[in-house]
């Protein structure tokens, strides 16, 4: 899932997310209620009449936020008290809540509002924090009232399985249509993180979507697929693309690099979306080099085009029988390009 966090993916049209794949897109609750508000979202007529994207629409609860706004939060055992980071205005976000915006958004997918712990982290810490996303959960279900909407629970636990398990095994019994795996890629090794995955990822329910959350470096997405997981969404694949970052079949390539001044050859050859089929490497470069807006624009754009060719390229090798190779082929070119991340 391409995020646009605030309702846009940053520079790209609907149109041109649709041409190379997407069919749903991610949008933020937190930055939402901010701005415009999401009575002004519902008042215009939902998400998807407010940025005309027609394909389904999953929102995230504002629970990461909890994470990655830390300095500007306190967490207490109902919500959390926020000093918005756009004006310092003080904002409550707390399960009743989260689910409430999430309504007047209009989103298809709505998450369970849940604490995200940092890590490394106590083992009294991740209880917790699992204690309060069990709990929560279970209210976010209760108030809601959409049935057009489906809630999905977040799985915490940090890196300690038997925590991990514990949390799924009390969401399970909510009886939820889908489950995600939050609080990972939040600073961990990467293999801790695989272990992880595969220790619990087998274990949610089989007929139900599993989706990790904020994982985005193609040799992890491949790891959590061969693991049982489903669904990915990141900003990896734009945010790379607006510094110069493109993702290739050869590895990464930093587009600023003097090496690409003369290079007439397209970003990747064995791609076939609008970037790579009019525009050249030395072409992108100039552009980056101006601070011309196209560069950012269509190094994104190819990006995520990228990303859906890996998961095709992920779907084929599931049918065949060959996901271990697969696997073990992209390990093995890990450290590839002018950039492994």
């Amino acid at each position: 899932m391409p995020v646009g966090t605030r309702g846009s993916v940053k520079g790209l049209t609907p149109a041109q997310l649709q041409d190379v794949g997407s069919e749903i897109i991610l949008a933020n609750t937190y930055h939402l209620a901010l701005r415009p508000g999401a009575d002004v979202v519902r008042d215009l007529g939902g998400l998807h009449a407010f940025n005309g994207w027609h394909g389904p629409i999953l929102t995230d609860s504002g629970g990461f936020q909890v994470f990655s706004l830390a300095t500007l939060n306190a967490i207490d055992d109902d919500g959390v008290s926020f000093q918005s980071h756009i004006d310092g205005a003080k904002m409550r976000l707390d399960a009743a809540t989260s689910i409430d915006i999430q309504q007047k958004l209009g989103a298809d997918i709505i998450m369970a509002f849940d604490e995200c712990p940092a890590l490394p982290a106590e083992r009294a810490t991740l209880e917790r924090a699992v204690e309060r996303t069990i709990r929560w959960a279970r209210q976010c279900r209760d108030v809601k009232t959409r049935d057009d909407q489906a809630l999905f629970g977040i799985v915490q636990g940090g890196l300690n399985t038997d925590i991990r398990l514990r949390c799924l095994e009390a969401l399970v019994q909510l009886d939820l249509p889908g489950y995600a795996v939050g609080g990972l890629s939040v600073g961990e090794d990467p293999l801790e993180m695989a272990a992880c995955l595969n220790a619990v990822a087998h274990r949610m329910p089989a007929d139900k979507p599993r989706y990790l959350m904020g994982v985005g470096r193609p040799i992890d997405i491949v790891r959590a697929v061969a693991a049982g997981i489903d669904m990915f969404d990141c900003v990896m694949p734009t945010r790379n693309g607006r510094n110069s970052f493109a993702f290739t079949e050869a590895g990464v390539l930093r587009l600023r690099n003097a090496k690409y001044k003369l290079d007439d050859t397209p970003l990747d050859p064995t791609c076939d979306c609008y970037c790579c089929r009019t525009f050249s490497r030395g072409y992108l470069r100039h552009l980056f080099l101006a601070d011309e807006m196209l560069g950012p624009i269509m190094v994104s754009l190819h990006n995520i085009s990228h990303y859906h060719r890996l998961i095709r390229r992920i779907r084929d090798a599931i049918a065949s029988g060959t996901m271990t190779a697969l696997v073990a082929d992209m390990e093995s070119r890990e450290v590839v390009g002018d950039n492994p991340s």
